[in-house]
Formats: C-alpha cells, sequence, structure tokens
C-alpha cells in the first residue's frame, strides 16, 4: 500500500483511471504538466466530450474528505491549464462537446474497497 503523499496520489489516480475505464471513458492522456499548471487525467467521456480530471485522494482522516483539497482557485486553475491543452490539441475536441472540468474523490479507508465519488461538470 502506498505511504508516501506522492504514492498515494500516484494509487488514487490509477484507481481513478480504473473507475472511468469501467464507466467508458478512454483515457487520453495522464499527468499533464506544464510551468502554468497541471491535470491529473485527460479522458473521453463516453459522449467525446474531453473531460479534464482532478483527483483527490486521502487514506485516512477523521475530519476531512478529499472533496475538501479542492478549492475554487484550484478549479479555476485546472480550467486555464484545459483551455491551454484545448488550444494545443483542437483537433481532439468535438466542437459541438467541448470539455469539462470534473473531480474524482477516493477515500482510501478500507484498502480493498475505495470509496469513489466522481463530480461532473465543476
Amino acid at each position: 500500500m502506498a505511504n508516501t503523499k506522492s504514492e498515494i496520489g500516484s494509487y488514487g489516480e490509477d484507481l481513478a483511471c480504473k473507475y472511468l475505464v469501467s464507466n467508458d471513458y478512454k483515457i487520453i492522456e495522464r499527468n499533464f504538466r506544464k510551468p502554468w499548471g497541471e491535470i491529473d487525467i485527460i479522458a473521453k467521456d463516453k459522449d467525446q466530450t474531453v473531460v479534464f480530471v482532478e483527483v483527490k485522494t486521502l487514506r485516512k482522516s477523521f475530519n476531512l474528505m478529499p472533496e475538501d483539497n479542492m478549492s475554487q482557485a484550484k478549479i479555476t486553475k485546472i480550467k486555464r491549464t484545459a483551455s491551454l491543452w484545448v488550444g494545443f490539441n483542437d483537433n481532439k475536441i468535438d466542437p459541438n462537446k467541448g470539455f469539462r472540468v470534473d473531480l474524482v474523490a477516493i477515500e482510501l479507508l478500507n484498502i480493498d474497497n475505495p470509496v469513489i465519488r466522481h463530480y461532473q461538470n465543476l
């Protein structure tokens, strides 16, 4: 099991990808990083909408949920980074569908049964 913050984050991203694929998403890219921002997962929903996914994972916490780590400033930064990605990859975007930003929140309270919550269109 993952122990460090980066290991927990990476494990959570792996779980999020499995969750998304099991819900008919196609993973386009992972860990898109530029000096101005980063996006954990870029995927296509079954309706062909490009989805920029932020993954928040917490191992154990009595007072916090993973969602509590998603601030409005973080959402704004992800949307800005997503817009820049779209500018360089407009051929991957269906103009009739566009794109959206989602959050996948993962709680690792029980390693064999993680709790996954998916929030669409932040």
